[in-house]
């Protein structure tokens, strides 16, 4: 049976509605409609496009053998006329019935997942998300015409989400190329294609949302955002722009009940492009490295160090192992460029860093005492950084002797020596120096900032501290020149050190 259609009285119905209904004479107060310009209208047809790119893109199976343990079957009355009933039952489930000769017994099965991908090269080179393999032991790439052929993994990385894959075709493969991501805009068409829920080849169509959304999934996120329908299974399908170009691969939804709700997320080409060809090449990626921690600059902050505005990175930390220490980094050091681009924020850092050869000497432009000062770093690999060990916390020159200074009070804090007594009762190791800070009142600034008993005050604006004499000394100073704020170099109990701005008012 059809759907019988609904009557609504015509006073319900919008004005616009019953104008499209009567016609535009019928409602004279109406503004006439003024035709959207042509690149307003969207594309007349993806026909096209769908038909020249879509045998490049590839549906991805991933099986992984895991171990089933079956738990022991309920004890059952004996005797009964179900006794060979449940005996075949619990046969099958492969347990004995009273949980089988020596209990329940570990079996194993397989667990699939299934992904979208996309060729990149004719001679077999497949690109899907590191998530949809993850720790598969088996991976099999679908293609449109059925052809199904065994993958082999070149290489993967968690980090931008990415895996390189390699089968091994009779004839040459279509393929797409990567188009420039950096080029997108806010309100440019994209389509996606791929394989939603295992359904198969599956495009839809949007816009770029937009562009450099952070959604906390690694320390590289700059994601593109549309609104092209993308759901379970498209990940690692490909986004094309109007050209058929891949510009993005997708990678994540933003979704309360799982499916699309028109906020989606792809890798852009640029982030991926040379990721993939170091899995490539060596199988592993060689990221660059600077050897520092480092910390957003807000407004506080920037008037503390005479910035005029938040920008650059402020370096928190740096690595005695890293490439940062030879080349003069320091702590407090806000890096504004690097490698001759803008260093707009923290988060653009990283991201400028890893993508820089490994070896290579660059110029990093600091900001330190209100001067611009140039310092050249040969980068070290990032892969060999995150194998060593962090700052050890004993390094420093020994604290003052117990009873140096006496107590005092500022910013909302109670001030001390770090004494034997004190380093016992906070559990501070020999070396870690600084001024203590003892209690913190609540409410206070420096409560809000998350400042703790125990934490340690070695620098404020960039000045060492040793005793609560000098704090209260470098306050007055500040206060003297006309500062709204101090900015203070906190170390956790855990030797974890940070900037704080506090107001000085």
């Amino acid at each position: 049976m059809g759907l019988a259609p609904v009557n609504l009285p015509a006073r319900r119905l919008p004005r616009l509605a019953l104008a499209l209904m009567m016609g535009l004479a019928a409602v004279p107060s109406l503004a006439p409609v003024t035709s959207l310009p042509a690149f307003a209208k969207g594309p007349d047809s993806l026909a096209d496009l769908a038909a020249d790119v879509s045998d490049a893109v590839v549906n991805i199976s991933a099986s992984q053998t895991v171990e089933d343990k079956r738990t022991a079957a309920p004890n059952l009355p004996q005797g009964t006329p179900f006794d060979d009933l449940f005996e075949e039952f619990f046969r099958r489930r492969g347990q004995g019935p009273q949980g089988g000769e020596g209990g329940p017994r570990q079996q194993q099965r397989r667990s699939a997942s299934l992904g979208s991908g996309f060729v990149i090269d004719p001679a077999g080179i497949v690109i899907t998300n590191n998530h949809v393999i993850a720790d598969a032991n088996e991976v099999t790439v679908i293609f449109t015409d059925g052809q199904r052929l065994k993958a082999e993994v070149l290489g993967k990385d968690a980090k931008v989400d990415v895996a390189v894959l390699r089968v091994k075709p009779e004839k040459p493969l279509k393929a797409v190329k990567f188009g420039d991501s950096e080029k997108m805009r806010v309100g440019d068409w994209v389509m996606a294609v791929g394989n939603p829920f295992g359904l198969g080849g599956t495009v839809t169509a949007g816009i770029v949302s937009a562009r450099n959304r952070n959604i906390d999934s690694g320390p590289y996120d700059n994601y593109i955002q549309t609104d092209a329908s993308i759901n379970k299974g498209n990940s690692g399908g490909p986004l094309f722009n109007m050209a058929g170009e891949v510009i993005g691969v997708n990678t994540a939804i933003l979704s309360p009940s799982g499916g699309s709700v028109g906020i989606g997320f792809a890798t852009p080409a640029a982030t991926l492009e040379p990721v993939i060809e170091q899995l490539q090449k060596f199988g592993e990626t060689r990221r660059g490295w600077l050897g520092v921690r480092i910390q957003s600059v807000d407004e506080t902050i920037a008037e503390s160090l005479g910035l005029g505005k938040p920008r650059g990175a402020l370096v928190a930390g740096v690595d005695e192992k890293g490439p940062g220490k030879p080349a003069g980094i320091k702590s407090g050091d806000v890096i504004i460029k690097f490698d001759g681009k803008d260093v707009k924020d923290s988060r653009e850092l990283p991201k400028i860093v890893a993508a820089t050869a490994v070896g290579r000497e660059v110029s990093v432009i600091v900001m330190r005492g209100g001067k611009e000062q140039e310092l050249k770093v040969t980068l070290g690999r990032l892969e060999d950084g995150e194998k060593q060990a962090s700052l050890d916390a004993g390094k420093g020159d020994k604290g003052p002797a117990p009873g140096a200074s006496s107590v005092q009070k500022a910013l909302g804090m109670e001030l001390g020596a770090v004494t034997a007594d004190a380093r016992k009762k906070f559990n501070l190791k020999e070396g870690m120096d600084g001024v203590l800070v003892t209690s913190v009142e609540p409410n206070s600034p420096a409560a809000e900032k998350r400042i703790a008993a125990g934490d340690r005050i070695l620098e404020i604006n960039q000045d060492a501290v040793s005793k609560p004499e000098d704090v209260a000394r470098k306050l007055k100073e500040l206060r003297d020149q006309g500062r709204k704020s101090a900015l203070l170099f906190v170390a956790s109990p855990q030797d974890d050190k940070r900037f704080v701005p506090l107001p000085l008012n």
